[in-house]
């Protein structure tokens, strides 16, 4: 997988992370994004360092730096074959009829059209010259109902919804996939699980919370020549939760 080139946004910890963790181990090299240089930096360096791995610091809805990590990777690694969409925000907690609408913008702004900017600049920079692969992360609050983050949950749906028109407009050239993971245990995460792990954990069937790894081999899978007549389907990774409708 030597000529494999992937962005991964929103990869300084937690799923982003795990998933340009197994990208390497692959034989990819990364590209990876977020707000923190220091954090960048060091994961960056855990990654495998320069030759593999480097570490583009921004925020995900300024099209200053999106065009700044495509170039970027233009010229270190060469033309990109892989985006992983994994940036997204959530300030907000609480029911629709009291959101603040300004906070909802901005979820939007980060979650769906940062997305497609992101898939508008991996193309530019050579997505579709080999036949490549986009997968963005959704969430199973795009699926179902999940009171307390329901806009969060609108954006991921309009995520599914963006995949599949972006799988139709772009085959056969370039794949797009997403996965809609149930809670993993990472910080942005951690008031749907911290101090009632147990609590929430009992209604997954498969009895425990997801981790990183789990929706990095999902993502590492989709993004494979085993997915190569695979397009514009949303995987759940959930531990069986939404088939028990336990979402909380």
């Amino acid at each position: 997988m030597a000529d494999q080139v992937a962005i991964v946004t929103g990869a300084s910890r937690g799923i982003g992370f795990a998933i340009a963790q197994r990208f390497v181990a692959d034989g990819y090299k990364v590209c990876i994004t977020g707000r923190d240089a220091a954090a960048l930096d060091s994961a960056a360096k855990d990654l495998g360092g320069a030759a593999v791995a480097i570490g583009v610091a921004g925020k995900g809805d300024d099209p200053d730096h999106r065009a700044a990590v495509v170039d970027t990777v233009l010229g270190q690694f060469g033309p990109v074959t892989a985006l992983v969409n994994n940036i997204g925000i959530n300030p907000v907690y609480g029911p629709l009829a009291s959101l603040d609408l300004s906070a909802a913008r901005k979820i939007f702004e980060v979650n769906v059209l940062g997305t497609l900017g992101w898939v508008q600049e991996a193309l530019r920079g050579g997505l579709a010259e080999g036949g490549g692969s986009i997968v963005n992360i959704s969430s199973v609050s795009g699926v179902r109902p999940a009171p307390g983050i329901g806009f969060y949950g609108v954006t991921k749906a309009a995520l599914i919804h963006l995949t599949e028109e972006l799988a139709v407009e772009l085959a056969p050239k370039v794949r797009v996939n997403a996965v809609a993971p149930a809670v993993v245990k990472t910080k942005f995460a951690s008031a749907l699980f911290e101090g009632r792990e147990e609590q929430v954990s009992s209604g997954y069937p498969m009895a425990r919370l997801g981790v990183p790894e789990d929706v990095a081999g999902a993502v590492a899978f989709l993004s494979s020549a085993d997915a190569g007549w695979i397009t514009g389907q949303t995987l759940v990774i959930d531990g069986g939760v939404t088939l028990t409708g336990k979402m909380q």
